[in-house]
């Protein structure tokens, strides 16, 4: 972190350096110290300090949020007495429909006034209704701190140039996009910064390629079945992007495919963000071990639970339920975002913070077997555009026996390419399932810019 704060504007003329930062940018560099020490500690201290913080969230929520009172005390909390593990673990994990059915019970009556103005956090709403979350300032404060964390843990080069394709609420970001002349105002608050650039991912692929070349970035941020579509057409056309060094992925799954074809297509590592809109950072690739994640304990509590909603060991699979340590509008208590997760071991790096080994997906991205087993399936590109006329395909599980394949083609497969297609599905998820062909000009992806290849209806039932 140190070489990289070199560059922190002063607010006091005629002082450069050292430079003294007007308050804001104080509270970021005194949170981003803590940081640097804390993710070091051994994970039985990061745990202590988050109970500290979490009975201050518990205290606050039996005064001021009607919904958590009862729930609360018939879990042994109580004004004044100090929880551990053992009665947070007693305290019903809070679903999503919950929360919807609940927004004005989960505000809170009284809230601080130092932690600021009232804002929203709003799901993508992929699985439907999205969910909205009151937050503050000060929630928003700690979401653009762990943005510079991130940036510190993979020591990008603040001086070189950002360029991001994603959705844009409202359509904004339309081609030929916006262009900044820093990284954002929470990053420029803390060192000078190279540009940055972005364009919304509704743009056509052959544009979207068109203008990175013409941005030519040296980071670039999208949705990984967008770097899918992207470093195909990059492969296709013999494209480079001379200057990228690395690619940064969020909102969705990232598979060994996405990895692979991004690799094939521009050699440069690939860095991953879990979030959720209504949250904020959940987990950050290591930067030495990219295999694990890195849960961000001193902003939230995460739990893998299983059916019995027991916390799974390493090597289980289970529900994320994330409790937040800052959001004082709207506490989220044991609240399941919808997403499975299988827990790991210590990481070799030395960080005390909790690892994920594998972020799996959404229930609806879960294909149910009839025996009731259940497995995350993932698409390679090559597996299903090879020799095929195939642009665009999405699976999507009607039943126990039956899977719709929607695809968009530069024309009908011939019966035999089908029942290639059907004998290459039957392999991947491990049925024979009965296979329905829908050919469709256009897969939509949806509203939030996500893209999903596989969904299940049975699953979500």
């Amino acid at each position: 972190m140190k070489p990289m704060l070199s560059n922190v504007p002063s607010s006091i003329h005629g002082i450069a350096w050292p430079a003294l930062p007007v308050p804001e940018t104080s509270w970021f560099l005194a949170v981003l110290f803590q940081l640097e020490e804390s993710q070091w500690w051994p994970a039985e201290k990061i745990a202590e300090y988050q109970f500290r913080q979490l009975n201050q969230v518990a205290a606050h929520a039996l005064e001021t949020v009607p919904f958590y009172q009862a729930r609360l005390r018939a879990a042994g909390i109580r004004k004044g007495k100090k929880a551990g593990p053992e009665q947070w673990q007693r305290i019903p994990p809070l679903k999503r429909f919950e929360l919807q059915q609940n927004e004005k019970n989960l505000l809170s009556r009284r809230l601080p006034k130092e932690h600021g103005k009232l804002t929203t956090l709003r799901s993508s709403g992929s699985t439907g209704k999205p969910v909205q979350v009151a937050a503050t300032q000060l929630t928003n404060f700690f979401w653009q701190v762990f943005t510079l964390r991130e940036h510190f843990w993979r020591r990008r080069d603040f001086s070189g140039t950002l360029a991001a394709i994603r959705h844009f609420a409202g359509g904004g970001a339309q081609h030929p996009g916006l262009t900044a002349t820093d990284w954002g105002p929470w990053t420029a608050a803390i060192t000078r910064t190279g540009p940055s650039h972005m364009l919304n991912s509704n743009t056509d692929i052959g544009l979207q390629a068109a203008w990175l070349l013409d941005k030519n970035p040296d980071y670039f941020l999208s949705y990984p079945s967008n770097l899918k579509e992207l470093a195909d057409y990059f492969i296709k056309s013999g494209l480079k992007l001379p200057r990228l060094r690395e690619i940064r992925t969020m909102g969705e799954v990232v598979d060994e495919n996405v990895r692979a074809i991004c690799q094939q297509a521009w050699d440069v590592p690939l860095a991953d963000i879990y979030t959720a809109q209504e949250i904020g950072y959940i987990a950050l690739q290591c930067p030495q071990h990219a295999e694990n994640y890195h849960v961000q304990s001193e902003n939230l509590l995460v739990e893998v639970l299983n059916d019995h909603n027991q916390a799974c060991r390493p090597g289980e699979i289970g529900k994320v339920a994330v409790t937040t340590l800052h959001n004082y509008a709207m506490p989220l208590i044991r609240y399941e975002v919808g997403d499975y997760a299988e827990v790991g071991t210590p990481c070799p790096c030395g960080r005390g913070l909790p690892v994920l080994s594998r972020v799996l997906g959404r229930q609806r991205n879960m294909l149910v077997l009839p025996d009731g087993r259940r497995i995350w399936p993932t698409f390679g590109v090559s597996t299903w555009a090879q020799d095929l006329p195939i642009i665009q395909f999405q699976f999507v599980q009607k039943d126990l026996e039956r899977i719709e394949a929607r695809l968009v083609t530069s024309r009908p497969l011939t019966n035999d390419e089908e029942a290639r297609l059907i004998s290459a599905l039957h392999r991947r998820l491990t049925y024979p399932f009965q296979v329905d062909f829908t050919y469709m000009t256009e897969i939509p992806r949806s509203s939030s810019g996500k893209f999903e290849d596989f969904m299940s209806d049975v699953a979500r039932r």
